[in-house]
């Protein structure tokens, strides 16, 4: 019995192993090829029976998003984002005691976070999930760097219905491309994030343009996109 239960553990750990080795492979790879689908979109895909768009995002470099996008992006969802280690722990804290006073449990991850979800995840709330998402969101921010994170989240990250990426979100609402968003129209993408397939920037509501005032007016307190400057 012993013997037995020798061998299983062996080929656990053997097992571990070989995931670990796959993983690390898979986020080395994306550091250098962009992710050609995710599985979100794939899920979207199915759920629209073929959907109404492209399954694939329009992918855009990091130096052909504007800046204000970048910052609209960060100042909405992750402002510490060029100094974390992908997670804010300060969020966390500031969610889970805000849940323990009686309050909804808010979002509190990080872009690094939500980029590891969207890529290799699914997105479904378990804790078996967001182990997996911690554990990838250490590997992109070890082996990408801040730059190719945030490239890659402003890339795939869905921003309406059957639309990924900012740049295909820039050319359907506002009929141009994400190198000449204005901060106007980038907060107004970056506003709709939490909901982007019940928000449109197309059409505002009083809350989203009360949010974008709150994300424009944040930019300017992170000093505007000179903040970019801390991003390696």
């Amino acid at each position: 019995m012993k013997k037995l239960f020798r061998r299983f553990f062996v080929f656990l750990l053997k097992l571990l192993l070989l995931l670990i080795i796959i993983s690390v492979a898979w986020v080395t790879l994306y550091k250098f090829v962009n992710p050609p689908i995710t599985p979100l979109m794939l899920i979207r895909y199915f759920q629209d029976d073929g959907g109404q768009r492209r399954i694939e995002s329009n992918w855009k470099s990091y130096d052909e998003i504007s800046d204000n996008m970048k910052m609209a992006v960060i100042a909405a969802e992750d402002q510490t984002f060029p100094f974390n280690d992908g997670f804010d722990f300060q969020a966390i804290e500031e969610a889970l005691d805000e849940k323990l006073d009686g309050g909804r449990l808010r979002g509190a991850s990080t872009i690094t976070q939500q980029t590891a979800k969207n890529v290799f995840l699914w997105p479904e709330r378990s804790w078996a999930r967001k182990g997996l998402e911690a554990y990838f969101a250490v590997l992109i921010d070890k082996i990408w760097g801040k730059k190719r994170v945030l490239e890659v989240y402003l890339n795939v990250i869905e921003t309406g219905e059957g639309i990924y990426g900012v740049d295909e979100a820039a050319q359907v609402y506002y009929g141009r491309s994400a190198k000449n968003l204005d901060i106007v129209d980038a907060a107004l993408i970056a506003a709709i994030l939490p909901n982007p397939r019940l928000w449109s920037p197309a059409k505002p509501t009083d809350y989203l343009l009360s949010r974008e005032k709150w994300i424009r007016e944040q930019i300017k307190g992170l000093g505007g996109t000179s903040y970019l400057k801390n991003i390696k």
